[in-house]
Order: C-alpha cells, then structure tokens, then sequence
C-alpha cells in the first residue's frame, strides 16, 4: 500500500495546486508503517486531496478515483489487467506512428508550395484575378504530377475511385521529398522564363535522378523514431 499511497502523493502534487504535501508528510511521518491507513474522506478533507472523491447518496454512493490513479491500482492488484494495459499502449504507439507518418507526408508535400504558387502568380499570370490563378496552379501542380507520377490528379482520380484524398496523399517518402524539391527548381525555371513543355523535360529527368539515389538510402529517420 505505500507504492499506491506515494502515487497519490505524486498524482496530488503534479495535479492540485492545493494539496496540502506539508500536512501529507507529517500525517505519513506520524504513522511510520506501511499499516498506515487514511479515509478517502480524509484525505479530501484534511490533505484537500481531488484524487479520490467520495459521494453520497441513495443511487451513487460510493468512492471514485481519478483514472490514473484507478488505473495504477486495478494494475497492482492484477497482473492481467497490467498487461492489458500495457498491450493498449503499445497499439497506440503504432497507431499514432501512422498518424505521425501521414502528417511528416502531407507537410513534406507543402515544403515550398508559397514559394511555387508565389512565382506562378509573379511571373506567368501577373494580370489573372484570384479566381483565375487557381486553374494555372493546378495545371503546374499536374507538371509536376505528370513529371514524377507520369499523370494528371484527374488521372490518377479516375484510376482509382475508391480511394479518398489526392495523388500526393498516397506517395512514398522519397516520392515527397522529390516533389517538395521539384516546386523549388520549377520555381527557378519559371523565373528564367522556360517554356511548360522544357520544364516538364527537365523536371522529369530531375525526378528519375533524385529517386534513383533516395530509394538507394534509409529514409526512415525522417519519420521519427
């Protein structure tokens, strides 16, 4: 009992501003044995501890703890539910390694996208409104799609029907990372003023080099550990 009553002490301390620890250790001082024992009731009262909370009345009486601290004590007086628990979190770690994964891919996949649409708009349709702009940026985001995927978002769409999300939401991390560098040297090829049809050439031969040597090495690290 003195592991669970520490981890109240610690649960109280990390989480309650008003957890009497002075009165704590003189109460656990005083008692000297792990036989000490206190109310719940007391230790609301006189340690204001918020942990544990005891209700009256004639349908819900009874003791609550906060989960955490439910959780440490149904772990201490059974092995099973420990290794429930530890299995659940251990499901969650690869499920939020997915998440994580999915996230560094989407952010990847927008590495240097203001820097593309910015010289787009600057350099090849100054005089387009807004509305008009976001037809030329998807035509040069299909470039690059083209020059890396070898077709069009509406393709690749029609290709696969069933499937949510975009081209670029289902690429490899080496396909992402050539995508994101691709935006920045199509950036530098509008600014010289080289024709779509050059640049497609160029990008795709960028492509093919770039993903010959990242498929080459471990990439893996990028997605953290």
């Amino acid at each position: 009992m003195a592991r669970i009553r520490n981890l109240f002490c610690l649960w109280e301390t990390l989480n309650n501003p008003n957890f009497n620890r002075v009165e704590f250790d003189t109460v656990t001082k005083d008692a000297g044995t792990n036989a000490f024992m206190i109310t719940p009731s007391q230790w609301t009262q006189k340690l204001n501890g918020i942990g544990l909370t005891v209700s009256a009345g004639k349908y819900n009486s009874g003791i609550y703890a906060h989960q955490d601290i439910a959780f440490e004590f149904a772990s201490w007086v059974s092995a099973e539910f420990k290794l429930y628990l530890i299995k659940e979190f251990q499901r969650l770690k690869v499920e939020e390694q997915k998440v994580l994964e999915w996230s560094v891919k989407r952010e990847l996949a927008k590495v240097n996208y203001r820097i593309h649409t910015d010289t787009i708009k600057e350099n090849i349709v100054p005089t387009l409104t807004e509305e008009q702009l976001k037809y030329v940026y998807a035509d040069e985001a299909d470039l690059l799609n083209v020059a890396l995927f070898g077709k069009t978002a509406a393709q690749w769409r029609k290709e696969n029907p069933t499937l949510k999300g975009n081209i670029r939401d289902y690429a490899t991390i080496e396909q992402l990372l050539v995508i994101a560098n691709m935006e920045s040297y199509n950036a530098i090829l509008i600014e010289q003023g080289v024709p779509q049809a050059e640049r497609l050439v160029q990008l795709n031969n960028m492509a093919r080099s770039q993903l010959r040597v990242l498929q080459q090495i471990d990439t893996s690290h990028l997605l953290g550990d």
